[in-house]
C-alpha cells in the first residue's frame, strides 16, 4: 500500500470513529431529502434538467464563440475580462490588479473557483488580507480548514466550536448561541466592507447575450462586496456562460432547490457592467478560469462534467460522503462530481484515491440536476488510474488470469464449494473467518458458495409448459448462479406459472461488473463478448435477470464497451433492447401481476430498493405491487432507496469500513420498521443485508422478490 492510500485510509477510519461527524451528516442528509421533496413538489424535475442538460450541452458545442460574445458584451458594458490558463495566472491577475491600485484588504464573498485556486493563500503571500464574509467561509478561514462541502463549507463544525473559534478572534464572550453567534458575525464582518479597497465573488452563471452574470446566496454578502469598495472582481469558470437569459434563469429556478432544499434563495443577484462608486466610476474585472476546462471538454468520457452547476447535491445524497464528511477527498471539490474535477484540475494522481471511494450507488446520477452520469465518468477515471498503478495481484489474478478463462473460472469455483466446509461447518453460512480475515466477518456473517450451481442443476429442472406463451432466456449472474441458486429455480417456477418456458445457454459468465469497477475495462469487454455470443441463442423474447447489477452490464456497458466493435456492436445493442429485470417483465409486459392474487402469502415485509434496479432501471413499483399481491403486508422504511453498502469488492477490499458503516444505517432503517423480512431484488443486497441481519440476531430475514412469489405458489 502507498503512503499516500496509508493517510487516505487513516482519514477515513479518524471521520468513522468521530461521532459528532457522524450525527451532523446525518441529521443534514435525512433532513435534506424531505426538503428537497416539499421545494419540487408540483415541480417536474426530469422536464427541469432534461432543459438544463441539453441547453449545457449546447453551450459546450459553442463555447468559443458564447465566450466571445459574453467578452464581447461584458466589455462593451465596462466590465475588463481576463482568461486565466491556470490557477496561477487568476491569482496573479489579480495579485497585480490589488498591487497597482494599492489595495491592502480584500473582502470575498463565497466562491468555489477561488478555493480552487487557493487565492486566500495567494493573496496573503502578497501582503494583501482577504476576508470572507460568508458565515460559512469565514469559520472555517478562522478555523484554518478546506470547506467540507459546496455549499455549506463548514457543515463538519459544531456551534461550540465555532463559539470558541469567534471568542478567539474577537475576545468577545465565548458562546454557543447561535442568535448570539450570527450577530457577533455580523458585526465583526460590517466593517470589512468599508475597510477594503476590493471586492472579489464569484458568479454562478455567464449571460452571453448581456455580458452580465447572475450571483446566487442566501446572506447578501454577495452584493455588499459587489458594490461597497471601488473595485469588484468576480472569478468564475468559463464553463459557466450560458447563451441566454432564460436560460439563466433556468439554473436560478432549480439550484436552490437541489441544492438546499429551499423553495428559492434569498437573493438572486443580477450584475452587468461597472456601478458609480462615491461618484466615481466603478471598476469591475472578471476573471475567467480555464484550468483543465478546456481539456475536459475535450475528453468525450468526461466532458458532461461541465455541465455542472455546482449545487453539491451529490454530496448530499452520498452515502460515502454521508459516512465520511468532505475532509477525506483531500481537495476543494467533494463527492462525485469533485472526484471528476480534481482529475482535471488537479490531476489524475491527486484523484486516484478519490475515484476509488465511490461505492457506485448512483444515488448522485439520480438527483444531478445537469442530468449528469457521474458514475460512468468515475469508471472511466477509475480504468484511468488502474492503468497507472495496476489493479493489485489478487484482482489481477481473479479477473484476467481465472474469469476471463470460462471453463476454469467454473471449475475453480465448484473446488471452492468443497474447500470452504472447514469455515462453514457445513453450514449455508459463514460465521467467522480466521487470522487476517477475521474482520470481514466482524459485524457480518457470508454466505457459502452453493453445494451445486444453477448452471449444474439447469439440465435437471423439469418445466411444464405445453404451449408457452413466450421463450425467454435467464441471464443468472454470478450471485444467482453460484451462492443463490434458488433465485434461478424461483424465477423458473413462477415463470412456467405464468404459461413462459426459461432457457439457459451454459456458455454466460460473469457480466464483467467486478472488473469494470475495479478499472479492468479490457476484461469486461472480453466478457461482453463472450456474453454476447450466447445470449440470443434460440431468438429469447427477453432475457431476464433477478440482478439489476448485471441488467446495467447487459443494457448499458456492453454497448459502451463494445461501441466500436463491429458484429459486437450490433449484438450489444440487440441484447440490450431484450434485457428486462423479472419484476418488470412480471407486471409491465405480461401484465401478471392479478394472477398472484389471493394467494394469501401472511407476513410483514419491508423492500428495499437496490440501487442499480431503482436508479439504473427505474424499477420500484413492480416489486411492491407483486409483494402487496400475495398478500404481504408492506411497511415502508425510511430512504428505502438508500444503498445497503455492498459494491461487490468495495465491502471486501476497498473500503470495507466505509461499507460497514453504510450498512449499518440501512440495518437500523430495517429494523425501526419492526417487519419480520427485509425484500430486495439484488443478490449482491442480499449477501450484505442477510449477513448483517444475521449478525444483528437474525430477527430480520432476507429475501428476493422472486423467492416469495414462488413460495406463495406452494407445490
Amino acid at each position: 500500500m502507498s503512503q499516500r492510500s496509508k493517510e487516505y485510509k487513516h482519514k477515513i477510519d479518524r471521520a468513522l470513529h468521530d461521532n459528532r461527524l457522524q450525527a451532523a451528516l446525518h441529521t443534514f442528509g435525512d433532513a435534506y431529502v424531505v426538503s428537497r421533496a416539499n421545494a419540487f413538489e408540483g415541480y417536474d424535475f426530469e422536464a427541469m434538467r432534461s432543459e438544463i442538460a441539453e441547453m449545457k450541452d449546447y453551450s459546450l458545442a459553442h463555447r468559443e464563440e458564447l465566450l466571445a460574445e459574453f467578452i464581447k458584451n461584458a466589455e462593451a458594458a465596462g466590465s475588463k475580462v481576463y482568461i486565466a490558463k491556470d490557477a496561477e495566472d487568476a491569482n496573479d491577475y489579480i495579485i497585480r490588479l490589488a498591487k497597482e491600485r494599492g489595495v491592502s484588504k480584500v473582502v470575498k464573498s463565497k466562491s468555489m473557483v477561488s478555493e480552487e485556486t487557493h487565492l486566500n493563500k495567494a493573496l496573503a503571500a502578497a501582503g494583501i488580507s482577504p476576508l470572507e464574509t460568508d458565515l460559512g467561509e469565514w469559520i472555517i478561514q478562522l478555523a484554518d480548514h478546506r470547506p467540507s462541502h459546496m455549499v455549506m463549507p463548514a457543515i463538519h463544525m459544531f456551534r461550540d466550536q465555532i463559539g470558541e473559534l469567534f471568542a478567539k478572534a474577537t475576545g468577545k464572550p465565548e458562546t454557543d448561541d447561535i442568535n448570539e453567534l450570527v450577530r457577533i458575525a455580523r458585526q465583526e464582518l460590517r466593517e470589512g466592507y468599508f475597510e477594503a479597497e476590493m471586492g472579489i465573488s464569484g458568479a454562478n452563471i455567464l449571460i452571453a447575450e448581456t455580458g452580465g452574470m447572475a450571483l446566487v446566496t442566501n446572506e447578501g454578502n454577495a452584493r455588499l462586496v459587489s458594490t461597497i469598495p471601488g473595485i469588484h472582481v468576480a472569478i468564475s469558470g468559463i464553463e459557466k456562460v450560458v447563451p441566454k437569459l432564460e436560460d439563466a434563469a433556468r439554473i436560478m429556478r432549480i439550484l436552490p432547490k437541489n441544492a438546499t432544499g429551499q423553495p428559492m434563495t434569498s437573493y438572486g443577484t443580477w450584475i452587468r457592467g461597472a456601478v458609480p462608486h462615491d461618484g466615481e466610476d466603478k471598476e469591475q474585472h472578471i476573471v475567467l478560469v480555464d484550468n483543465g476546462r478546456s481539456r475536459m471538454a475535450e475528453d468525450s468520457h468526461c466532458k458532461d462534467a461541465l455541465r455542472c452547476i455546482r449545487c453539491g447535491a451529490c454530496a448530499n445524497v452520498c452515502p460515502v460522503y454521508q459516512s465520511v464528511g468532505g475532509h477525506v477527498y483531500g481537495s476543494i471539490y467533494i463527492s462525485a462530481i469533485g472526484v471528476i474535477l480534481t482529475a482535471f484540475y488537479e490531476g489524475i494522481d491527486k484523484a486516484a484515491e478519490l475515484v476509488k471511494a465511490c461505492i457506485g450507488c448512483r444515488s448522485c446520477v439520480a438527483i444531478c440536476p445537469s442530468k449528469i452520469d457521474l458514475e460512468s465518468i468515475i469508471l472511466h477515471l477509475r480504468s484511468k488510474v488502474a492503468e497507472k498503478e495496476g489493479i493489485g495481484f489478487v484482482k489481477d489474478m481473479a479477473f484476467r488470469k481465472l474469469m476471463r478463462n470460462r471453463r476454469l473460472f467454473h471449475s475453480m469455483v465448484r473446488a471452492a464449494s468443497l474447500l470452504q466446509k472447514p469455515v462453514s461447518g457445513g453450514e449455508k453460512t459463514i460465521r467467522h473467518l480466521p487470522l487476517f480475515f477475521s474482520s470481514l466477518t466482524e459485524w457480518r456473517t457470508l454466505p457459502t458458495i452453493a453445494e451445486k450451481s444453477l448452471r449444474d442443476q439447469f439440465p435437471a429442472i423439469e418445466q411444464k409448459v405445453a404451449a408457452p406463451r413466450a421463450k425467454v432466456t435467464l441471464f443468472a449472474g454470478c450471485g444467482a448462479d453460484f451462492i443463490y441458486p434458488e433465485l434461478g429455480t424461483s424465477l423458473v417456477k413462477v415463470l412456467n406459472h405464468l404459461g413462459v418456458e426459461v432457457m439457459f445457454p451454459d456458455d454466460q459468465t460473469c457480466c464483467g461488473i467486478p472488473a469494470l469497477y475495479s478499472g479492468d475495462r479490457d476484461t469486461m469487454t472480453e466478457l461482453a463478448r463472450q456474453n454476447l455470443s450466447c445470449l440470443l441463442d434460440g431468438d429469447p423474447e427477453y432475457i431476464l435477470t433477478v440482478c439489476p447489477t448485471c441488467t446495467m452490464a447487459l443494457r448499458k456497458d456492453f454497448r459502451e464497451v463494445l461501441a466500436n466493435d463491429g458484429e459486437y456492436a450490433e449484438k450489444a445493442a440487440m441484447v440490450a433492447d431484450k434485457v428486462m429485470d423479472v419484476s418488470a417483465y412480471i407486471v409491465d409486459v405480461l401484465d401478471a401481476t392479478e394472477q398472484f392474487a389471493g394467494l394469501k402469502a401472511a407476513g410483514t415485509v419491508t423492500y428495499h430498493d437496490s440501487c442499480h434496479l431503482k436508479r439504473g432501471s427505474g424499477v420500484s413499483e413492480q416489486p411492491r405491487q407483486l409483494l402487496s399481491a400475495v398478500g404481504k403486508e408492506l411497511v415502508e422504511m425510511q430512504r428505502p432507496d438508500r444503498c445497503c453498502g455492498f459494491g461487490g469488492s468495495y465491502s471486501f477490499l476497498s473500503h470495507p469500513g466505509i461499507s460497514k458503516a453504510i450498512t449499518t444505517d440501512k440495518a437500523e432503517d430495517i429494523e425501526n420498521t419492526g417487519a419480520q423480512t427485509v425484500v430486495m431484488d439484488c443478490p449482491g443486497c442480499k449477501i450484505m443485508l442477510s449477513g448483517a441481519m444475521e449478525k444483528r440476531g437474525g430477527q430480520v430475514a432476507a429475501r428476493h422478490t422472486i423467492e416469495l412469489l414462488a413460495e406463495a405458489l406452494g407445490d
